[in-house]
């Protein structure tokens, strides 16, 4: 076994992959899994280069008081490192993480940076993927490609299991039992589980009773690659078992009929190919798909299709979004207008710990969540005069319009609506409107997109498989285009192309508040942020959603005849 590297050092703050920062004798820059600032701790370092080191805590010699137990002491790290702290300073250390990306690409937020939480920091989880372990494979040598696992637990992306090698940090296990795992993070080693804390628990019963089955029929962890499970609202399940050979009978159809599940697949995957990657179905046993509602909206989704894992959350930043969009799926008027940017925007003070140099422009028309908001700043500023004039009366409804504008500056219109990376169409087939279109790569999931605009009888809307960047013609400058895009954030030639044709408003969630940055620094030529929110989609791990509502600054008034059709 290689011989380990062990550092004494204190950690001072949370940085952006979700690490606790240190400095170590040398002077290199030390991000250390397993940490909080404050404590002084000994390290074991997994990466070294020439600037910095990576390393995970092997003793706390000093904790922080804000330390706690971690519910799954021998898998967090793997799964959930920030088990180790309160949900409320969890927080904390999320609206930190967004605003310190923010200020590295010098965008600055109009208002403090809030987290919606449902206080719900466990069994909140309706999809996991398993490894496999035995102590029969831990002399074979199993190496993964750079590509490797794309996502092999809760809070693990491919970053985290480059170079896998079951021959180092063996679990002492007797004989050849199969056991469920998780990659340890940090080195080249599993860690066996029986499940995790983050998962609903109907997972973790199915995840252990497929595991005792293949166990009574000698199945060994060589032959297999992962397993896939997810869960709906009412708790039933669906499981994809990826195996390594072509072995349709591993379980049998009377077996699959006694598991805890509505329906399986095995999958052969290519044991070049990253984990759960589709190469043959090779049987499918009862029903292999899943039904949920999303705002009293119902929507089916595969086993290994995108759908969010933390849903009712995710209904909150539905609710948040809809608020910015001028009609709904009904065609009656819920959402809020478009203003126009009739003079320039002016700079005032932070407002909170993690509030930026507002700017706002007194032409724009807000949700009532934020008008009132603005109000209030505009009447610490003593400009009562616009104040007084923040809303104007049409006969049809009252329309919200801004400071210094009046109802003669309003033009109805009736806009589309442009849903890019939209998975199986949950963002917009549920706020879009009653004209959408809905960009997604993903064949399974546009399957099941065109089936969800089939049952829901969706004349209006239609789905469309392609990458988004290859898409850009459905960007024309008349629609709002909604945003989602994977941890990448958006291609170049989608912010191009969004500069180029200046929808009105762009409305982006995102799970990385880091390229979420970068982007918006570079649309910020164009657009002013008007609004955003973060959202903890994935508690006790480092990961968060952030919303940011974006308008044309050059745009005119844009709003829905709040008449009722």
């Amino acid at each position: 076994m290689r011989r380990q590297i062990l550092e004494t050092l204190t950690l001072e703050k949370i940085v952006g992959g979700g690490q606790a920062l240190g400095t170590l004798a040398d002077g290199r820059r030390c991000f250390v899994w397993g940490g909080l600032p404050g404590e002084t701790v000994t390290v074991r370092v997994t990466k070294k280069k020439s600037h910095l080191v990576e390393a995970v805590v092997e003793e706390v010699i000093s904790p922080s008081p804000d330390r706690i137990q971690p519910r799954d002491p021998d898998s967090y790290l793997s799964t959930s490192p920030w088990q180790i702290m309160p949900l409320e300073v969890e927080q904390t250390y999320k609206a930190q993480l967004i605003n310190d990306a923010f200020t590295l690409h010098n965008v600055a937020l109009p208002a403090a940076i809030d987290i919606y939480c449902n206080n719900v920091a466990y069994g909140y989880r309706n999809k996991v993927e398993f490894s496999w372990y035995s102590e029969s494979v831990a002399s074979r040598a199993i190496s993964q490609k750079k590509s490797g696992l794309a996502y092999v637990g809760p809070g693990l992306f491919s970053d985290d299991t480059r170079g896998i090698d079951a021959d180092s940090d063996r679990e002492e296990l007797s004989g050849d039992t199969l056991d469920l795992a998780f990659f340890r993070r940090g080195s080249k080693g599993k860690i066996v589980v029986d499940g995790t804390s983050l998962a609903r628990p109907e997972i973790n019963n199915l995840a252990r009773a497929i595991r005792d089955l293949l166990r009574h029929k000698r199945v060994a962890a060589r032959q297999l690659k992962t397993l896939l499970i997810r869960c709906d609202q009412s708790g039933s399940c669906v499981w994809q078992l990826y195996i390594k050979d072509r072995l349709p009978e591993i379980i049998t159809a009377d077996e699959a009929a006694k598991l805890p599940a509505q329906g399986g697949e095995i999958i052969y995957s290519d044991p070049r190919s990253p984990a759960s990657r589709i190469t043959e179905r090779l049987a499918r046993f009862g029903n292999t798909a899943l039904t949920d509602t999303i705002l009293g909206v119902p929507f089916r989704y595969a086993c290994e299709g995108f759908f969010q894992v933390n849903i009712p959350v995710y209904e909150q930043a539905l609710r948040d979004m809809k608020e910015w969009v001028p009609y709904d799926c009904n065609s009656q008027h819920s959402g809020r207008q478009l203003g126009n940017h009739q003079k320039k925007p002016e700079q005032h003070g932070t407002n909170s710990q993690y509030g930026s140099s507002n700017s706002f422009s007194e032409g724009f028309a807000f949700p009532a969540s934020v008008r009132q908001e603005r109000q209030d700043q505009l009447a610490a500023r003593g400009d009562i005069d616009s104040q007084q004039r923040v809303i104007s009366q049409k006969k049809s409804g009252q329309l919200h319009v801004g400071p210094g504008l009046s109802s003669d500056d309003i033009r109805a219109v009736k806009l589309s609506t442009l849903d890019l990376y939209a998975g199986v169409g949950t963002i917009g087939l549920t706020i879009g409107g009653s004209n959408v279109t809905l960009v997604e790569i993903n064949a399974d999931a546009v399957r099941e997109m065109q089936r969800n605009i089939t049952e829901l009888d969706r004349t209006d809307a239609r789905a469309v498989l392609a990458p988004s960047e290859q898409a850009l013609n459905y960007i024309t400058g008349k629609e709002i285009v909604i945003v989602d895009p994977p941890r990448a954030g958006l291609h170049t030639d989608v912010i191009a192309t969004l500069l180029q044709q200046l929808p009105p408003r762009i409305i982006y969630l995102s799970c990385n508040p880091v390229t979420q940055a970068r982007d918006v620094s570079l649309l910020q030529e164009k657009y002013e942020i008007m609004h955003h929110q973060g959202y903890n989609f994935f508690p006790r791990t480092p990961h968060i959603e952030h919303l940011v509502i974006l308008d044309n600054k050059s745009a005119g008034v844009l709003t829905l005849n709040t008449e009722h059709q």
